[in-house]
Protein backbone atom coordinates (compact mmCIF):
# COMPACT_ATOMS: atom_id res chain seq x y z
CA UNK A 1 0.00 0.00 0.00
CA UNK A 2 2.89 2.23 0.29
CA UNK A 3 4.17 2.16 -2.72
CA UNK A 4 0.58 3.41 -3.96
CA UNK A 5 0.43 5.94 -1.60
CA UNK A 6 4.18 7.04 -3.02
CA UNK A 7 2.76 6.50 -6.57
CA UNK A 8 -0.15 8.78 -6.35
CA UNK A 9 2.01 11.83 -4.89
CA UNK A 10 4.78 11.19 -7.24
CA UNK A 11 2.11 11.80 -10.42
CA UNK A 12 -0.16 14.07 -8.00
CA UNK A 13 2.50 16.63 -7.12
CA UNK A 14 4.06 17.52 -10.64
CA UNK A 15 0.71 17.87 -12.25
CA UNK A 16 -0.27 20.97 -9.35
CA UNK A 17 3.13 22.62 -9.91
CA UNK A 18 2.70 22.31 -13.98
CA UNK A 19 -0.98 23.75 -13.12
CA UNK A 20 -0.02 26.55 -10.25
CA UNK A 21 3.07 27.64 -12.76
CA UNK A 22 2.85 30.98 -13.31
CA UNK A 23 3.85 30.55 -17.10
CA UNK A 24 1.06 27.87 -17.46
CA UNK A 25 -1.76 30.48 -16.21
CA UNK A 26 -0.53 32.65 -18.42
CA UNK A 27 -0.78 30.42 -20.91
CA UNK A 28 -3.93 29.46 -20.75
CA UNK A 29 -5.34 33.39 -20.20
CA UNK A 30 -3.55 33.76 -23.71
CA UNK A 31 -4.95 30.86 -25.62
CA UNK A 32 -8.70 31.90 -23.59
CA UNK A 33 -8.50 35.02 -25.72
CA UNK A 34 -7.32 33.60 -29.07
CA UNK A 35 -9.90 31.10 -28.80
CA UNK A 36 -12.95 33.57 -28.03
CA UNK A 37 -11.55 35.60 -31.01
CA UNK A 38 -11.39 32.76 -33.48
CA UNK A 39 -15.02 32.06 -32.29
CA UNK A 40 -16.11 35.50 -33.28
CA UNK A 41 -14.25 35.66 -36.65
CA UNK A 42 -15.39 32.37 -37.15
CA UNK A 43 -19.06 33.00 -36.67
CA UNK A 44 -18.65 36.50 -38.70
CA UNK A 45 -17.22 34.40 -41.55
CA UNK A 46 -20.12 31.86 -41.68
CA UNK A 47 -22.22 34.75 -41.45
CA UNK A 48 -21.04 36.26 -44.44
CA UNK A 49 -20.85 32.67 -46.19
CA UNK A 50 -17.01 32.46 -46.05
CA UNK A 51 -16.48 29.39 -44.19
CA UNK A 52 -15.61 26.15 -46.32
CA UNK A 53 -18.47 23.69 -45.61
CA UNK A 54 -16.27 21.42 -43.19
CA UNK A 55 -16.55 24.14 -40.75
CA UNK A 56 -19.67 25.74 -41.57
CA UNK A 57 -21.93 23.02 -40.44
CA UNK A 58 -20.92 22.94 -36.72
CA UNK A 59 -20.20 26.57 -36.40
CA UNK A 60 -22.77 28.25 -34.88
CA UNK A 61 -24.29 31.55 -36.42
CA UNK A 62 -25.12 33.78 -33.29
CA UNK A 63 -22.17 36.14 -32.45
CA UNK A 64 -22.89 35.20 -28.42
CA UNK A 65 -21.95 31.76 -28.58
CA UNK A 66 -19.02 33.09 -28.72
CA UNK A 67 -19.53 33.98 -25.11
CA UNK A 68 -20.58 30.85 -24.29
CA UNK A 69 -17.26 28.70 -25.21
CA UNK A 70 -15.04 31.22 -23.48
CA UNK A 71 -17.25 30.81 -20.40
CA UNK A 72 -17.00 26.96 -20.77
CA UNK A 73 -13.40 26.73 -21.20
CA UNK A 74 -12.87 29.25 -17.71
CA UNK A 75 -15.25 26.86 -16.28
CA UNK A 76 -13.11 23.84 -17.44
CA UNK A 77 -9.99 25.53 -16.49
CA UNK A 78 -11.96 25.86 -12.61
CA UNK A 79 -12.99 22.37 -12.29
CA UNK A 80 -9.13 21.43 -13.17
CA UNK A 81 -8.17 23.95 -10.36
CA UNK A 82 -11.08 22.11 -8.53
CA UNK A 83 -9.63 18.48 -8.66
CA UNK A 84 -6.13 19.75 -7.95
CA UNK A 85 -7.34 21.10 -4.60
CA UNK A 86 -9.40 18.44 -3.78
CA UNK A 87 -6.30 16.55 -1.00
CA UNK A 88 -6.13 20.17 0.43
CA UNK A 89 -8.70 20.36 2.24
CA UNK A 90 -12.90 19.62 2.32
CA UNK A 91 -13.00 23.59 2.86
CA UNK A 92 -11.20 24.74 0.11
CA UNK A 93 -12.68 22.34 -2.50
CA UNK A 94 -15.83 22.99 -1.07
CA UNK A 95 -15.32 26.87 -1.71
CA UNK A 96 -14.10 26.08 -5.11
CA UNK A 97 -17.35 24.41 -5.92
CA UNK A 98 -19.29 27.40 -5.22
CA UNK A 99 -17.33 29.47 -7.53
CA UNK A 100 -18.25 27.18 -10.43
CA UNK A 101 -21.46 27.46 -9.67
CA UNK A 102 -21.41 31.27 -9.62
CA UNK A 103 -19.65 30.90 -12.86
CA UNK A 104 -22.26 28.45 -13.98
CA UNK A 105 -25.06 30.80 -13.49
CA UNK A 106 -23.46 33.94 -15.40
CA UNK A 107 -22.37 31.57 -18.23
CA UNK A 108 -26.69 30.68 -18.55
CA UNK A 109 -26.95 34.45 -17.79
CA UNK A 110 -25.27 35.11 -21.19
CA UNK A 111 -26.02 31.69 -22.90
CA UNK A 112 -29.82 33.57 -22.74
CA UNK A 113 -28.67 36.30 -25.28
CA UNK A 114 -29.07 34.03 -28.41
CA UNK A 115 -32.14 33.58 -27.29
CA UNK A 116 -32.55 37.88 -28.41
CA UNK A 117 -31.70 38.58 -32.24
CA UNK A 118 -28.84 40.74 -32.96
CA UNK A 119 -28.93 43.22 -32.63
CA UNK A 120 -30.21 42.94 -29.16
CA UNK A 121 -33.20 44.22 -28.70
CA UNK A 122 -36.05 43.03 -26.29
CA UNK A 123 -39.32 41.63 -27.81
CA UNK A 124 -42.39 42.74 -26.25
CA UNK A 125 -43.92 38.84 -26.77
CA UNK A 126 -40.88 37.23 -25.17
CA UNK A 127 -39.16 38.80 -22.06
CA UNK A 128 -38.47 35.02 -20.58
CA UNK A 129 -35.08 35.81 -21.50
CA UNK A 130 -34.52 38.63 -19.56
CA UNK A 131 -36.39 37.00 -16.61
CA UNK A 132 -33.94 34.03 -16.59
CA UNK A 133 -30.89 36.64 -17.06
CA UNK A 134 -31.68 38.35 -13.72
CA UNK A 135 -32.51 35.46 -11.55
CA UNK A 136 -29.20 33.37 -12.56
CA UNK A 137 -27.01 36.52 -12.34
CA UNK A 138 -28.72 37.72 -9.16
CA UNK A 139 -27.93 34.28 -7.89
CA UNK A 140 -24.76 34.30 -9.17
CA UNK A 141 -24.03 37.58 -7.15
CA UNK A 142 -25.40 36.11 -4.03
CA UNK A 143 -23.18 32.95 -4.01
CA UNK A 144 -20.44 35.49 -4.40
CA UNK A 145 -21.04 37.14 -1.58
CA UNK A 146 -21.81 34.27 0.54
CA UNK A 147 -18.59 33.00 -0.66
CA UNK A 148 -16.83 36.04 0.85
CA UNK A 149 -18.51 35.26 3.96
CA UNK A 150 -18.05 31.79 3.57
CA UNK A 151 -14.21 32.16 3.77
CA UNK A 152 -14.01 35.10 6.53
CA UNK A 153 -15.68 32.34 9.10
CA UNK A 154 -12.99 29.67 8.30
CA UNK A 155 -11.30 29.20 11.24
CA UNK A 156 -7.77 27.74 11.99
CA UNK A 157 -7.44 24.36 9.98
CA UNK A 158 -8.73 21.74 12.27
CA UNK A 159 -5.99 19.32 14.63
CA UNK A 160 -4.59 15.92 12.94
CA UNK A 161 -6.15 13.52 15.76
CA UNK A 162 -3.48 10.84 14.33
CA UNK A 163 -0.26 12.23 13.07
CA UNK A 164 2.36 10.63 11.08
CA UNK A 165 1.66 7.98 9.02
CA UNK A 166 -1.95 8.41 9.01
CA UNK A 167 -2.48 11.84 8.09
CA UNK A 168 0.48 10.80 5.07
CA UNK A 169 -1.80 8.31 4.04
CA UNK A 170 -5.40 10.38 4.44
CA UNK A 171 -3.76 12.67 2.26
CA UNK A 172 -2.04 10.40 -0.99
CA UNK A 173 -5.42 8.68 -0.70
CA UNK A 174 -7.33 11.78 -1.61
CA UNK A 175 -4.42 12.64 -4.30
CA UNK A 176 -5.58 8.93 -5.79
CA UNK A 177 -9.27 9.67 -5.51
CA UNK A 178 -8.23 13.22 -7.59
CA UNK A 179 -6.15 11.06 -10.02
CA UNK A 180 -9.23 9.02 -10.28
CA UNK A 181 -11.39 12.26 -11.17
CA UNK A 182 -8.59 14.10 -13.41
CA UNK A 183 -9.13 10.52 -15.59
CA UNK A 184 -12.55 10.46 -15.59
CA UNK A 185 -12.93 14.38 -16.17
CA UNK A 186 -10.77 13.96 -19.31
CA UNK A 187 -13.25 10.98 -20.86
CA UNK A 188 -16.13 13.04 -20.84
CA UNK A 189 -14.45 15.87 -21.98
CA UNK A 190 -13.69 14.25 -24.60
CA UNK A 191 -17.14 12.01 -24.97
CA UNK A 192 -18.45 16.49 -25.07
CA UNK A 193 -16.11 17.63 -27.51
CA UNK A 194 -16.88 14.78 -29.94
CA UNK A 195 -20.73 15.00 -29.41
CA UNK A 196 -19.84 18.67 -29.87
CA UNK A 197 -19.07 18.51 -33.09
CA UNK A 198 -21.45 15.92 -34.35
CA UNK A 199 -24.27 17.94 -33.18
CA UNK A 200 -25.27 14.77 -31.50
CA UNK A 201 -25.52 16.03 -27.47
CA UNK A 202 -26.40 12.94 -24.94
CA UNK A 203 -25.57 14.36 -21.85
CA UNK A 204 -24.30 17.37 -20.09
CA UNK A 205 -20.98 17.88 -19.41
CA UNK A 206 -21.03 19.70 -16.19
CA UNK A 207 -23.97 18.15 -14.48
CA UNK A 208 -22.93 15.17 -15.45
CA UNK A 209 -19.34 15.46 -13.57
CA UNK A 210 -21.37 17.10 -10.26
CA UNK A 211 -22.96 13.91 -10.04
CA UNK A 212 -19.49 11.85 -9.90
CA UNK A 213 -18.42 14.69 -7.44
CA UNK A 214 -21.27 13.78 -5.46
CA UNK A 215 -20.18 9.98 -5.28
CA UNK A 216 -16.10 11.40 -4.72
CA UNK A 217 -17.02 13.52 -2.08
CA UNK A 218 -18.92 10.59 -0.12
CA UNK A 219 -15.89 8.20 -0.48
CA UNK A 220 -14.05 11.41 0.89
CA UNK A 221 -15.70 11.34 3.77
CA UNK A 222 -15.44 7.61 4.34
CA UNK A 223 -11.46 7.59 4.23
CA UNK A 224 -11.62 10.51 6.91
CA UNK A 225 -13.46 8.40 9.03
CA UNK A 226 -11.32 5.64 8.46
CA UNK A 227 -7.81 7.51 8.27
CA UNK A 228 -8.67 10.21 11.09
CA UNK A 229 -11.86 9.65 12.76
CA UNK A 230 -13.99 12.42 14.96
CA UNK A 231 -17.75 13.21 14.99
CA UNK A 232 -17.64 16.56 14.34
CA UNK A 233 -15.08 16.53 11.30
CA UNK A 234 -16.97 13.94 9.75
CA UNK A 235 -20.29 15.63 10.59
CA UNK A 236 -19.24 18.48 8.67
CA UNK A 237 -17.48 16.95 5.71
CA UNK A 238 -20.81 14.92 5.24
CA UNK A 239 -22.58 17.93 5.39
CA UNK A 240 -20.56 19.91 2.96
CA UNK A 241 -21.13 16.73 0.59
CA UNK A 242 -24.99 17.00 1.03
CA UNK A 243 -23.73 20.67 -0.21
CA UNK A 244 -22.39 19.56 -3.70
CA UNK A 245 -25.87 17.23 -3.92
CA UNK A 246 -27.63 20.71 -3.80
CA UNK A 247 -24.96 21.92 -6.06
CA UNK A 248 -25.78 19.21 -8.13
CA UNK A 249 -29.72 19.12 -8.16
CA UNK A 250 -29.49 23.28 -8.93
CA UNK A 251 -27.39 22.07 -12.30
CA UNK A 252 -30.05 19.59 -13.19
CA UNK A 253 -32.80 22.22 -12.38
CA UNK A 254 -35.32 24.62 -14.63
CA UNK A 255 -34.86 28.17 -14.26
CA UNK A 256 -35.65 29.64 -11.14
CA UNK A 257 -35.46 26.54 -9.07
CA UNK A 258 -31.85 26.17 -9.73
CA UNK A 259 -30.99 29.54 -8.58
CA UNK A 260 -32.67 29.12 -5.02
CA UNK A 261 -31.39 25.69 -5.09
CA UNK A 262 -27.57 27.54 -5.55
CA UNK A 263 -27.72 29.45 -2.96
CA UNK A 264 -29.53 27.52 -0.50
CA UNK A 265 -26.71 25.35 -0.95
CA UNK A 266 -24.22 27.89 -0.15
CA UNK A 267 -26.16 29.32 2.87
CA UNK A 268 -26.33 25.74 3.89
CA UNK A 269 -22.22 25.42 3.61
CA UNK A 270 -21.87 28.61 5.61
CA UNK A 271 -24.06 27.72 8.29
CA UNK A 272 -22.30 24.23 8.24
CA UNK A 273 -18.74 26.07 8.50
CA UNK A 274 -20.18 28.68 11.30
CA UNK A 275 -21.47 25.99 13.34
CA UNK A 276 -18.57 23.63 13.16
CA UNK A 277 -16.30 26.66 14.43
CA UNK A 278 -18.60 27.61 17.31
CA UNK A 279 -18.69 23.93 18.40
CA UNK A 280 -14.60 23.26 17.99
CA UNK A 281 -14.51 26.16 20.49
CA UNK A 282 -15.69 24.13 23.08
CA UNK A 283 -13.09 22.54 25.25
CA UNK A 284 -14.31 19.21 25.46
CA UNK A 285 -14.69 19.49 21.63
CA UNK A 286 -11.00 19.93 20.83
CA UNK A 287 -9.94 16.67 21.01
CA UNK A 288 -12.36 14.70 18.64
CA UNK A 289 -11.18 17.09 15.46
CA UNK A 290 -9.81 15.72 12.53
Amino acid sequence: MQSIYELATNIFEPMVRFWEDPKTERTISGSLVVIFLLSLTGIELKRWGLLPPSLAWFTPDHHFHAVSVAFTLVLIMEVIGLILILPCSFSKAMGKQFEILSLILLRNSFKELVNLPEPIHLLASDWSPILHIVVDGSSALLIFALLGLYDHIQGPAPKQARPGHARYAFIASKKIVALILLAIFAGLGGKAIWEGLIHQHTFDFFDTFYTVLVFADILLVLLSQRFIPGYLAVFRNSGYALATLGIRLALASPPYFNAALGVGSAVYAVALTWTFNKLSERPESRERHI
